[in-house]
């Protein structure tokens, strides 16, 4: 065991457990006195609960006295974005339209689950307000930056639960993904970070951006988010999309299972222009691949970006969001997220079902492409992480986020498992990201894919000073 009990693993922390060797509470009180030491330099909680993490994780701790631990997380701490309702705390969303009064007396179905499996909530992490862009500031919480460079941001929108985790703030949290939100801030900020298959996780409520939002897990090791997704996977009936299945195992990320499958590495999507420094770094997380059986063939997916498409789906979610806010608060929103949802307001009705009709298209060419090849990898971001406090870097030709995240929002649009996993450092010290994409309901498959990775890549000795 290190003597910073903060840098170990959950499945690190349960097994300790199982052996007694450390209890729930020592544990808890070490993340805790993490957060109260480091929080303020990164600003990746924006509510912490001290007491009631240190109660539940003293129920654990008698629950594994007894040996009788409640479910696969039983004392392990986790944080939760923002975004999703938490009974008894206030769930603002980065916004100053939202008050603290409540009442907030219903959990989010994963939050609901990660209850039901015993594990230690410690607080919520910073948002974008409402989620609406790929890097993480707020008018309610202000800049959230990266443990690697404070200068820089960590990305977004679940940015905070990004810098939670690679600070060593909690080795788990949940986040969500309708555009790369999961997989961005897990790339700039390196660690492992899956948008499932849509349904796996249920949602609720819905989100304003409909089935382009999902939820996911967020982790320093693949192993980690492999058990955080088995966990809060498990089918609610709130949401009537979600999957008909019972939860089962099965999703553990098993290297082996990449033998002999046909892998294409798209380097730029087609479209795409990479920063060398990343290209290289994910070459060698393709390498990686290859060395454990993969076979792997240079191939685009055959489609022209996306973006016109995505912008009428975002942009009208905006406009959504926006006018739900009563309008003598709508001075207090973020001015990037007015002019975007000014710009959703321009779109009819029949702009909408035409995305629709071309996000369908975009899916059924992704099934295509999947019948030739089990996996599709590509960079997770073309560039590695800019100053913080900004939308887009220094000298972007576009002026809204998207134009720099070209690889995670079209697989948000086709309902595809999509991860990141750490694939190198650039010369000044900022983690890249390697994006694994699979067809439908490979999540297990994209795991493994990036356990291979890991393991041919280790970083989890490396963290941000």
């Amino acid at each position: 065991m290190p003597d910073d009990i903060t840098m170990l693993s959950a499945t690190d922390l349960l097994g300790l457990y199982r052996r007694r060797e450390l209890s729930p509470v020592e544990a808890t009180r070490a993340v805790l006195e993490r957060i109260d030491a480091r929080n303020a330099a990164i600003n990746a909680y924006c509510l912490v609960r001290d007491g009631e993490a240190l109660a539940a994780a003293r129920q654990s701790e008698l629950r594994w006295r007894d040996g009788r631990p409640r479910g696969l997380l039983d004392g392990v701490p986790v944080s939760v974005k923002d975004l999703l309702p938490t009974r008894g705390w206030p769930t603002r969303r980065g916004s100053l339209t939202i008050g603290e009064a409540g009442p907030w007396n219903a959990d989010a179905p994963a939050v609901a689950r990660l209850r039901e499996h015993g594990a230690v909530l410690l607080g919520k992490t910073t948002t974008p307000e409402f989620g609406w862009k790929g890097v993480t500031d707020a008018p309610l919480t202000g800049v959230t930056r990266n443990p690697w460079d404070p200068a820089r941001t960590s990305g977004g929108s679940s940015g905070g639960s990004a810098a939670a985790v690679a600070s060593g703030l909690g080795p788990l949290s949940v986040g969500t993904d309708g555009a790369g939100s999961v997989r961005i801030p897990a790339s700039f900020c390196g660690i492992v970070g899956l948008k499932p298959t849509q349904g796996r996780v249920p949602v609720y409520p819905p989100s304003t951006f409909g089935t382009l939002s999902h939820v996911g897990p967020m982790a320093r090791t693949v192993a980690d988010a492999a058990l955080l997704l088995e966990v809060i996977g498990s089918p609610d009936s709130r949401d009537s999309l979600a999957l008909d299945r019972q939860p089962a195992p099965g999703v553990a990320p098993e290297i082996s299972r990449l033998a002999g499958r046909h892998v294409a590495f798209s380097p730029d999507l087609g479209y795409a222009s990479v920063d060398p420094e990343v290209a290289a770094a994910v070459r060698g997380g393709v390498a990686a691949l290859e060395a454990h059986g993969a076979r792997v063939s240079l191939a685009d997916p055959g489609f022209a970006s996306p973006r016109p498409v995505f912008d009428v789906l975002w942009c009208a979610g905006t406009a959504r969001i926006v006018a739900d806010i009563p309008a003598g608060l709508r001075h207090l929103i973020d001015p990037g997220l007015a002019e975007m949802a000014e710009a959703g307001r321009r779109y009819a009705a029949v702009d909408y079902l035409q995305a629709l009709r071309e996000r369908a298209e975009l899916g059924a060419a992704m099934g295509a492409f999947h019948q030739t090849y089990d996996l599709l990898v590509t960079p997770t971001e073309p560039i590695v992480a800019f100053a913080a406090g900004a939308e887009v870097p220094d000298g972007s030709a576009d002026p809204r986020w998207p134009g720099w995240t070209p690889f995670t929002y079209p697989f948000n649009m086709t309902h595809q498992p999509a991860a990141t996993a750490p694939c190198g450092f650039s010369a000044a010290g900022l983690p890249i990201g390697v994006q694994v994409v699979g067809p439908r309901h490979a999540d297990a498959l994209v795991l493994s894919a990036c356990a291979a990775i890991e393991a041919a890549l280790p970083w989890h000795d490396r963290w941000p000073e």
